[in-house]
């Protein structure tokens, strides 16, 4: 249950800085490099979670499972 909760939390975060590189979009109008920073930090917190995602299902601490069509 704690991993469940550690993904939750970080997927809340790079939905945050999706949300601030759209505000500061529509805020600065290119004149600032806060966007850039905002989706930079959020590319970064996206592969973080998919590696250790990756990790944790490589070490056991996750069962991956598929979908099952019937």
């Amino acid at each position: 249950m704690p991993q469940k909760l550690l993904i939750v939390g970080v997927f809340l975060v790079i939905l945050y800085n999706l949300g601030a590189g759209l505000y500061y979009l529509l805020v600065d109008k290119g004149r600032t490099d806060r966007t850039v920073n905002a989706l930079t930090r959020r590319i970064a917190i996206s592969l973080g979670l998919i590696l250790m995602i990756a990790l944790a299902a490589w070490m056991g601490w996750i069962q991956p499972h598929g979908i099952r069509v019937e």
